[in-house]
């Protein structure tokens, strides 16, 4: 069992990630100004149903696949981009919405905002980055098996990301009978999460490993 002072330091960090701008929070934002309330909050769920991917991979030991192979982070770097293209171009082609409180009005249903949100989750190399480096470093061998610590430390990491990301949709989710009477504004926030998308995938792209 990870000590108190070890949890409190995983619980900064993962707070600090949380609230870091980036294709995560900037998806639930938009889609709880949207669609409302819940639909943001099925994007939040999502997103931390993923969560549980990277914790499994790392707690099996896959950390050591993605340092050493180059292949198995190109795969994960290309396929990560590939996606942000495709939310970049579905962005941009959305039209103003309706805004009635569900996602009735915003193309896509509850089941498919699930899944994307797990989607975007396992292919967020923030996300992988921290699962796959930093999460490690506090596991202690002296504090038992590392396994299980990992798990734990995943744990806390989908607690606080459910706590801020669930802040930012229902916050957000207030806006959506305002940006109804602004339907330019609406479209505004199309674009420029379009091409916020594509400024991340051309910089995963870039990267290094």
């Amino acid at each position: 069992m990870p000590s108190p002072e070890t949890l409190a330091t995983v619980s900064a960090a993962s707070l600090l990630l949380a609230v870091t701008p980036g294709p995560d929070n900037l998806f639930v934002l938009t889609q709880a100004a949207l669609g409302g309330v819940r639909r943001g909050l099925m994007v939040v769920l999502g997103l931390c149903t993923g969560l549980i991917g990277h914790t499994a991979f790392v707690a099996v030991g896959a950390a050591a696949i993605f340092e050493t192979s180059a292949l198995a982070f190109s795969i994960l770097k290309y396929f990560g981009a590939a996606y942000l293209l495709y939310l970049a171009w579905g962005t941009f082609r959305s039209a103003a919405t309706e805004f009635d409180g569900d996602s009735s009005g915003c193309g896509l249903g509850m089941d498919a905002m699930y899944r994307r949100g797990v989607i975007m989750s396992m292919t967020n190399p923030k996300v992988s980055l921290f699962f796959l480096a930093f999460l490690p470093q506090f596991a202690d061998e002296a504090r038992g098996s590392i396994g299980s610590q990992i798990v734990i430390f995943g744990l806390v990491f989908q607690v606080v990301t459910l706590l801020v990301f669930g802040g930012v949709a229902i916050a957000a989710g207030r806006l959506g009978e305002w940006l109804h009477q602004h339907p330019g504004v609406q479209r505004g926030m199309n674009c420029a999460t379009s091409m916020f998308f594509v400024a991340l995938a051309v910089r995963l792209i870039a990267a290094e490993r």
